[in-house]
Parts: C-alpha cells; sequence; structure tokens
C-alpha cells in the first residue's frame, strides 16, 4: 500500500510539475508575443487574439485593459457615417438577359469566358502573403438572399451552412450574420442586430445589452447599441450598406439584411483603416459592382498555409474586384463557403462546422428571391 501511494503520489507531483512547466512556457510566451520582436508583430498578435473567441482572455493575462484599448484603437478600420446611395449601381440583369436571347434567336452559342459553365457564377482562387480564400462573382444579384433559421431563441441551436443552402435549394452560400457566440461557445440560434429575410423583418435586436469590455475588477462593462452596422438588398437587387437598424432597413425596402460589419466601402470610397488595420483572422465580406454583379469573399485563417487577413486585405480585394459597395461579415470559424454541394473554405477547424442563423445563399439559375418558395415562420 505504501508503495501504492508513493507511486500516485509521484504521479501527482509529475503531472502539476508539467502543467506548471506549461503555463510558465504559455505565459512567457504570450510576454514575448506582446513585447516583442517588433511593434508590428504585436499590433498584428494582439489585434488577432482580440478578434477571436478565447484570445482575449488570454491577451488579459499579460497585457492591461488600457494596453489593449490603446492597440485596438490605432489597428483598425475607421467607420463610416454615411448610406449607400442605390443611384449608383446599375444592376445589369435586363440587358444581358436581352443579349442572350438575341444570341440565342440568332442560333449563336453565347459562351462567357469567365463564365465557361453558362451557370452565372464566376469562382476565383485568391491569395495573399498571409491568406488564400475564394471570390465568388454572381452575375444575377436577385439570386442571392438572406436564408435563415425558422425561429430565434437562446437556448436554441442553428443550422450549418450546408443546412441552410439545402433548406433554400440553393446552389452555394457563404455565413452570414452576428449572433450570440459568448467565449466562442455559442450554438447559433440568436441572431444579433437586423435580420430580413424575403421582405420580412424577422430581428431588431441591436437594442439590447452588449458587453464592450471589463473593468478594473475584470468584470464586463455593458451598455445599450440602437444599431449596428448593416448590409441588404432592396427589391431592386441594389447592395445597401450603413450603420442603421430595423425600421430604416423596412422604410427602404430592403429585402434581404443581417448586421455585422464594418461597411468596407460604401459609394465607391474604400474605409480608411490605421495601423496594420487589424488581426489575420478568417474573413468573410459581400460587396457589389456597379453593374449589380455580387461578390461573395472568403478567407481561410488560422492554419500553416493562411493565416488569415485583415480588415485592409478585405478592402483592397473587394477594390481589386471592383467592388462600389462591400461589408465584413462574421468571420472566424464561422467563415465557410459551399459551392455546387463541395466546401470550399473551412474554418471549423476542431469541431464540426459551426450552427448559424443566417447565411447568404445563391439561388439556382432562373430563379430569385421574388420567385423563391421558401417561406419563414416568424421569430
Amino acid at each position: 500500500m505504501k508503495i501504492f501511494l508513493k507511486i500516485l503520489g509521484g504521479l501527482f507531483l509529475y503531472v502539476i510539475t508539467t502543467l506548471a512547466v506549461l503555463l510558465v512556457g504559455l505565459y512567457g510566451g504570450l510576454k514575448l508575443a506582446v513585447e516583442g520582436p517588433s511593434d508590428h508583430f504585436k499590433n498584428i498578435f494582439v489585434s488577432s487574439m482580440m478578434e477571436s473567441s478565447a484570445g482575449p482572455i488570454a491577451i488579459r493575462l499579460v497585457m492591461s485593459e488600457e494596453q489593449i484599448n490603446a492597440i485596438l484603437e490605432n489597428n483598425k478600420t475607421i467607420e463610416f457615417d454615411q448610406i449607400t446611395d442605390p443611384d449608383l449601381v446599375t444592376v445589369m440583369r435586363e440587358e444581358a438577359e436581352a443579349a442572350a436571347a438575341a444570341a440565342a434567336q440568332a442560333g449563336i452559342e453565347a459562351e462567357s469566358n469567365l463564365d465557361p459553365d453558362g451557370d452565372g457564377i464566376e469562382l476565383h482562387e485568391i491569395s495573399g502573403p498571409m491568406y488564400h480564400g475564394y471570390m465568388m462573382i454572381v452575375y444575377d444579384p436577385s439570386r442571392v438572399i438572406c436564408a435563415t433559421i425558422d425561429n430565434y431563441t437562446h437556448s436554441g441551436a442553428g443550422m450549418t451552412l450546408e443546412e441552410l443552402i439545402d433548406k433554400y435549394g440553393a446552389v452555394a452560400g457563404i455565413n452570414g450574420g452576428q449572433y450570440e457566440d459568448e467565449s466562442g461557445l455559442g450554438i447559433g440560434g440568436w441572431p444579433v442586430g437586423v435580420v430580413m429575410s424575403q421582405g420580412v423583418l424577422r430581428a431588431d435586436n441591436a437594442d439590447e445589452f452588449h458587453e464592450e469590455g471589463t473593468d478594473e475588477n475584470g468584470d464586463p462593462i455593458y451598455s445599450t447599441v440602437s444599431s449596428l452596422p448593416t448590409v441588404g438588398f432592396t427589391q431592386d437587387d441594389i447592395l445597401v450598406v450603413g450603420t442603421f437598424g430595423g425600421s430604416y432597413a423596412e422604410s427602404i425596402g430592403l429585402r434581404d439584411a443581417v448586421s455585422f460589419g464594418p461597411s468596407l466601402i460604401v459609394n465607391g470610397e474604400a474605409a480608411n483603416y490605421s495601423g496594420v488595420g487589424g488581426g489575420l483572422n478568417p474573413r468573410t465580406a459581400i460587396g457589389q459592382r456597379a453593374d449589380g454583379a455580387v461578390l461573395l469573399l472568403c478567407i481561410e485563417g488560422r492554419r500553416s498555409s493562411s493565416m488569415g487577413a485583415t480588415m485592409a486585405d478585405l478592402i483592397d480585394i473587394m477594390v481589386e474586384y471592383g467592388a462600389v459597395n462591400a461589408f465584413n461579415l462574421d468571420g472566424g470559424m464561422s467563415s465557410s463557403m459551399y459551392y455546387n454541394g463541395e466546401e470550399i473554405v473551412d474554418n471549423a477547424n476542431i469541431r464540426q462546422d459551426r450552427a448559424i442563423p443566417t447565411a447568404w445563399v445563391v439561388l439556382p439559375q432562373g430563379t430569385s428571391s421574388a420567385s423563391s418558395e421558401v417561406t419563414n415562420e416568424e421569430a
């Protein structure tokens, strides 16, 4: 018995010592990351960690709130105070359909070098120094709608992107707007901000309490927000971005909308940013060109082949692809893209695909938001 207790005691001491070494090593690594080797690295590292679910807990072990806030303030996207002017976008759908009909009548095969399979969608692989991802271009904006779960509850679960795509009979999609996700443990049943789907205002809860940091004792500080950055399509298929609530969304006739942000491009003007423009993380964004084509962007992150993108990267990509309006959507492990039954981008590395309440999905060619038969129950 004494031998057994001695062995057990030795094993316990070994485990405790190992944990202590690991914790000391983790703490030392964090201190090294935030104190060196350069200010640029520190800005990227802290911004990236603070944008993740569990990262803020680790950063607060080695930095004060004042230090953290200073870094975030000096490395952020500057919020716009204007909203999209719909007159800057001309949807070319009718012209394209007329040209295709004329070609068919003349017996000419209207093949596009950019869209050889004729499904109205282009898929471009993109990459940068620290990121890899895909840009999906949808020619007909009326095919892009907000897919959503039927009922919103704090205790209920959302659906995966694949499930939302299947629910609406769509052919492609990306994740959507903000949802309740404290410490990364959310189950996707409660969206935050505005949700409009097929002309119905499903949610407008931006006036709820939101955590904005902690006080000197580490207790959360809450405040109310009257509205959040929101993106949506009008009945005329124009993408509108800006900071507004559900009443404004209804007043301008939005058919589909979600909240997150920030706005990346408004009325052809790219957002300004300070420092590195945010951390390196998985990202999802939506935009629209002047001709009405919709841009759906999804970036892989938190892996050796793709660390992720900053907000500045998203702005540069959207500008390169001709966006006149663009908007940042939910990111992190929620960021994903499907196309023709294949998961093109998946950032849920640790567990299965995340359950979410909303997504932007692309209906089959020949259908549109007006012709879709999917309806939702009132939340």
